[in-house]
Order: C-alpha cells, then sequence, then structure tokens
C-alpha cells in the first residue's frame, strides 16, 4: 500500500495535505481498502468551524458505515463535488481525485502533531 510521505495521518485514518493554511483532507488507501467499495459520501458541514477529531461527515461502503474524523481544527471550505456523483474514486484514487474537503486551518504547527508516512505504516502494519 501507498502512504505518499508528503502527507500526515491519523490513527483514524485520514490524511492531510496542508499548504500554506488550506488543507485538503482525505481517507488513506488502507481506510479504502477495508471499507471495500464506497458507495456514497455524505458531508454536509460545509462552512462550519470544527474542532480536530471532531465527525466532519460519513463514508457509506457496501456492507457498513464510518464517520469521518477531521485531523485539525478549521472551517470547511470545500467538498469535492465529483464524490456525488462518484463516490468510488475514493476507491480507485483515495490521494487524488477521491479527496474530501477542504479546509482553512486554525493553527497549521498542529499538523506536526500527526503521523508521517513511516509512522502511520508502522501503525497498520
Amino acid at each position: 500500500m501507498e502512504f505518499p510521505s508528503n502527507l500526515r495521518y491519523t490513527k483514524d485514518h485520514e490524511w492531510i495535505l496542508l499548504e500554506g493554511n488550506v488543507a485538503t483532507i482525505g481517507i488513506t488507501e488502507f481506510a479504502q481498502h477495508e471499507l471495500g467499495d464506497i458507495v456514497y459520501v455524505d458531508i454536509s458541514s460545509k462552512g462550519k468551524a470544527l474542532t480536530a477529531e471532531e465527525v466532519f461527515g460519513t463514508v457509506e461502503a457496501v456492507k457498513t458505515v464510518s464517520d469521518l474524523f477531521l485531523p485539525a481544527s478549521g472551517t470547511i471550505t470545500e467538498v469535492n463535488p465529483a464524490l456525488e456523483a462518484n463516490p468510488e474514486l475514493v476507491n480507485t484514487d483515495p490521494y487524488g481525485e477521491g479527496w474530501m474537503v477542504k479546509l482553512t486551518v486554525d493553527n497549521p504547527a498542529d499538523i506536526n502533531n500527526l503521523m508521517d508516512a513511516a509512522a502511520y505504516g508502522a501503525l497498520v502494519g
């Protein structure tokens, strides 16, 4: 499995890419593999200010529904519009076209507290 080194990771299997104070967030290849075929992504938190580890949406697979947890505090400014018609993008391209939200981060330094690729790889084995 792939865990890009330019991303940071959470114990809940979300990834975050910080560019300035704007972060792109999605779920990892490991998470999408464990969930199976994703059939629906429900994110209704656009415009909301949330804290780290708060639920920002859900992802529905054939057999389960899983909460999505925010890796950092901030305001959700964008939801990936492509996921409404093509939720399977999370399976086929979890680090690219399958991203979920963009977040204006309250404190960019908080990202340093998350796992790097090596630590996340060790977590999931």
